[in-house]
């Protein structure tokens, strides 16, 4: 099982990348157009359903590689004990916020997809596509945040806090 949630947290965050690539594909070949006398239609619109499929398809990588801000000057000065309590709480408090925002992201590609919603753009777009990364990298995200809240819960080391160490690691050396 760990095997799968690698894998799944390292492909969502290489389609993230994906994503960022055709963002600037899609921007140089604008700029080509221009030069070149082409009408790049709807291309600013196609770079911005990427940006949006990237930043969302990216967060459960980036957080796994402790790599989103987090605030943990109280976090740091507690004991053991207080400070698995601690992350235990807000590890409950994030992955019901998000696993509540997957799941009404989720809603809206149902419904743009029943209702057969498109962009206003020149192309018009089906919106459940550009909509389905955003839904997906949160459940991706919520799953990442359950599976650290089962970690903390069963009193092992959550993702962040290995990665951080691993970083501190990394640096000592090569200092």
């Amino acid at each position: 099982m760990r095997k799968f949630l690698e894998l799944l947290y390292t492909s969502s965050g290489v389609l993230a990348g994906v994503f960022l690539i055709l963002i600037a594909v899609l921007s140089l070949l604008q700029i080509g157009g221009r030069v070149l006398g082409f009408d790049a239609y709807s291309f600013d619109d196609f770079a911005g359903f990427c940006m949006a499929a990237s930043s969302f398809l990216g967060l459960a990588h980036t957080y796994r590689r402790n790599e989103h801000i987090r605030v943990s000057m109280l976090v740091d000065r507690l004991g053991i004990g207080k400070r698995r309590v601690l992350e235990g709480l807000c590890l409950t408090a994030s992955t019901l916020l998000i696993g509540y925002f997957a799941w009404f992201a989720g809603d809206t590609v149902l419904t743009s997809y029943q209702i057969n919603d498109v962009s206003q753009g020149l192309v018009a777009v089906p919106l459940w596509l550009p909509q389905t990364g955003m839904a997906l990298g949160l459940v991706i995200m919520a799953i990442a945040m359950l599976d650290d809240l089962i970690i903390v819960l069963a009193r092992g080391i959550p993702s962040y806090v290995v990665a951080e160490q691993s970083k501190k690691i990394a640096m000592s050396e090569n200092i």
